[in-house]
């Protein structure tokens, strides 16, 4: 199994003209606000503090990019998105938000995958089926990450998996970052979809 064995982190911007040249492929993680982006994130590189948790929704505000380098030498940016969905951020920030979001991932040539994450326990709502019809418009490939899914008794995590498929049409993989579940299943999706 190939490993993430280095990152670096590359920068955060709030502007499309201050993101990296778009030189390595791209995979973008994508969702609300506390669903467990920046611990997935944290597990999938194998680093603590890369990703900063926060228990208050909507810290990460800027597009942020981290190399990420593999046992065998290959590179590419893994792409912290702003988190979306919670109320309490100002409506001139929601749409600041959503048009560099849009535009990023609507316009971006070296993104191969976004990552959407939900909630195991939630699932998908409105704003997670939006993304993933835009995205399908645009032509980006898309896979649902549910998150959380170590806070479900064992018996009953396939039936869930199962459901999300059902309902969502696209690929699912079930996470829970405490225990690294599903972590390597996701590092081989994003490795295959960027074809490294």
């Amino acid at each position: 199994m190939r490993r993430i064995v280095d990152t670096k982190m590359i920068g955060s911007a709030g502007k499309l003209a201050k993101l990296p040249e778009p030189t390595l492929p791209e995979v973008a993680f994508a969702g609300r606000s506390n669903v467990g982006k920046s611990s997935i994130l944290n597990a999938l590189t194998g680093r603590r503090g890369l990703f900063k948790v926060s228990q208050t929704p909507g810290r990460t505000r800027t597009i942020v990019h981290v190399e990420a380098r593999l046992d065998d030498g290959a590179k590419l940016y893994l792409v912290d998105l702003p988190g979306y969905g919670y109320a309490k951020v100002a409506k001139g920030a929601k749409e600041a938000w959503s048009e560099l979001m849009e535009a990023y991932l609507g316009d971006r040539s070296t993104l191969h995958l976004v990552v959407v994450l939900v909630d195991v326990r939630r699932g998908p709502e409105e704003e997670e089926a939006d993304l993933l019809d835009f995205l399908a418009e645009a032509g980006v490939p898309a896979i649902l990450v549910a998150t959380k899914l170590d806070r479900v008794k064992k018996s009953k995590r396939k039936a869930v998996l199962d459901a999300l498929r059902h309902d969502i049409g696209v690929k699912v993989i079930g996470t829970g970052a405490p225990e690294k579940i599903g972590v390597d299943k996701l590092l081989a999706e994003i490795l295959a979809a960027c074809l490294i």
